[in-house]
């Protein structure tokens, strides 16, 4: 019986195929372990396989290869192959200049001379998702058989799921100096606890006294062009809040607009962090600043004030 493939494998595929999204993907689905099934599929064509130059990849049958049966077209594009002990695997390594798409096709045939006797498969070059295992089933298998690998590649579909999502969510975080705020990273940054910042008592959210507050600026500025602001925040009301927009009031009544991110609303009843930001001459404000938040319809704005950003030296966390 041969074992299934963990699910990790799709993880490192759909990782390696973020990595390598400039190169043309085939139009098959490239994976790190694949499964064929000769008995329900159409004995007609070749199956297409995903190699790497210079990477091995190993072919899995459940019946015997016949000694001296194993053919490749065209010949010479192989570094190495080699047929395993009984003839139950097939070990091929694609030369180190072997490009992608390329494409030589393999053809094996059985020793028991049994329907079907042979099978071929098309190994194309890829640049880095090459499969690494390849199981090809000859004869039918065992209905708990099925339903394990069929529970195991929902499973597997469903991490992929999350996993995309979370690496989509990471992509569209924010940039620049706003990122550096969400992350709450220092060093190339200075950074502000934001201890005496002035509530309304009208606000629709609540400064969070469990979560930090601070303001953030480039280091080596004495009078910075680039501001951020991360809050914590609390939402009493009964329906989420979902930033929209704001503001920056200075001491002379002048107003900028800022760039706004937010990872997720912040439920009723629940907490959340927000960023607010800004880059280039204009946000050369006088502060103490006022800072204006507001959703994109309704009244539930929140209005902070005292806000102020840090010298410019260097600080950790």
């Amino acid at each position: 019986m041969l074992p299934p493939s963990p699910g990790v494998f799709l993880v490192v595929a759909l990782l390696a195929g973020a990595a390598q999204a400039s190169e043309p993907a085939p139009l098959f689905r490239c994976a790190a372990t694949a499964r064929f099934d000769l008995a329900a599929e159409s004995p007609e064509g070749a199956r297409d396989v995903c190699v790497s130059a210079d990477e091995p990849t190993t072919f899995f049958f459940d019946s015997r290869v016949a000694v001296g049966t194993v053919e490749f077209q065209p010949g010479g594009r192989l570094a190495d192959w080699a047929l395993g002990q009984e003839g139950l695997s097939l070990h091929v390594i694609p030369k180190g200049d072997y490009l992608s798409g390329e494409r030589v096709k393999v053809t094996v045939r059985f020793a028991d001379g049994a329907a079907p006797a042979s099978a071929s498969f098309w190994l194309v070059g890829h640049a880095a998702r090459g499969t690494r295992r390849v199981e090809v089933f000859r004869q039918p298998r065992p209905p708990d058989v099925l339903k394990k690998e069929r529970d195991e590649a929902q499973a597997e579909a469903r991490q992929c799921q999350e996993d995309k999502a979370r690496l989509l969510a990471e992509r569209k975080g924010p940039g620049g100096l706003m990122g550096a705020a969400w992350l709450e990273r220092a060093g190339v940054i200075a950074f502000k606890k934001l201890e005496t910042l002035r509530e309304q008592p009208a606000n629709a959210l609540r400064l969070d006294v469990g979560a930090r507050s601070y303001s953030y600026t480039p280091t080596g500025e004495s009078r910075p062009a680039s501001v951020a602001v991360r809050l914590g925040l609390t939402n009493p009301g009964a329906e989420p809040w979902t930033l929209a927009g704001a503001a920056l009031v200075d001491t002379m009544g002048e107003e900028v607009a800022l760039a706004v991110w937010q990872e997720a609303p912040i439920a009723a009843n629940g907490a959340g962090a927000v960023v607010v930001g800004i880059e280039g001459e204009r946000a050369q404000l006088g502060c103490p600043c006022t800072l204006k938040l507001w959703e994109a319809q309704g009244p539930r704005t929140v209005t902070i004030g005292n806000v102020t950003f840090p010298a410019s030296q260097k600080k950790e966390p």
